[in-house]
């Protein structure tokens, strides 16, 4: 959340290009009418050079931001699976996978402007500093000093901010929250809200209260300039539209973080 002149703001970011060759996982082109900012799958939980320069394309003719949404490397799990990368080998994959979707996005006239870690390597950097400080090393090697988007009060967000990096902080309006304000893992029954009409509430609560109630009934804060949309569940792309429509008829504005 963000206040201007006693006007909240908020970015809506959504995960894109998750398809791989033939296999297409996320309605790119309709979310890409809804969102704020882009995380670009580079290929290495999902994506392929193909798919990251038509979703950059796409993003650039919308006036979307285009951000590296970086992972291990897992296609064959998504990338959610739990691994141990060397320090300096994950550094140089962030490094290799925001380089590559750089190409795309600056022959559409865009650049990256942001960077998200994706999955298991998004959560494990919210408590292990090691790891946060390879993904910052891989994003000051990239260079540009792009800013990373995180948990609030996660280790890659302080990381981050201590080297100099911008810091953005989201929130999930469809994901059920530890009284710590971590995530619940996926797995764990209710991780995911899926009812429609809470996913709303709760996205427009999380924005204009920087709060949430948390599993287990206690209230947090979630202070947030960003809310992620997530594009791979059943009626994404309807859900994504009711989220953005409820928030502006709240009185929020809808626009990029970076």
């Amino acid at each position: 959340m963000n206040t201007d002149g006693g006007t909240v703001t908020v970015d809506l970011n959504a995960d894109l290009g998750e398809g791989f060759g033939r296999w297409e996982l996320t309605d790119d082109e309709a979310l890409l009418s809804v969102v704020t900012s882009a995380n670009v799958a580079c290929g290495f939980h999902a994506g392929d050079a193909r798919t990251m320069r038509r979703v950059c394309a796409s993003a650039a003719e919308r006036g979307v931001r285009i951000g590296a949404q970086v992972s291990y490397r897992d296609l064959a799990g998504f990338g959610r699976r739990a691994m141990d990368v060397p320090a300096a080998e994950l550094a140089a994959e962030v490094a290799y996978q925001i380089g590559a979707l750089e190409v795309f996005a600056r022959a559409a006239g865009s650049r990256v402007a942001y960077v998200k870690p994706h999955g298991a390597l998004y959560n494990r950097v919210v408590h292990d500093e090691a790891q946060a400080a390879a993904v910052v090393e891989g994003v000051l090697l990239a260079g540009n000093a792009l800013p990373v988007l995180g948990l609030p009060g996660s280790h890659l967000l302080r990381v981050a901010g201590a080297a100099g990096l911008p810091v953005v902080a989201e929130a999930f309006g469809d994901r059920a929250y530890t009284e710590g304000g971590t995530l619940v893992p996926r797995g764990t029954s209710g991780a995911v809200v899926t009812d429609p009409d809470a996913v709303v509430a709760r996205s427009v609560e999380l924005v204009r209260t920087g709060s949430v109630t948390s599993r287990g009934g206690e209230r947090i804060a979630v202070p947030a300039r960003s809310l992620c949309l997530h594009g791979d569940t059943p009626g994404a792309v309807e859900l994504a539209r009711r989220v953005r429509a409820e928030l502006e008829r709240a009185g929020v504005r809808v626009e990029a973080f970076a």
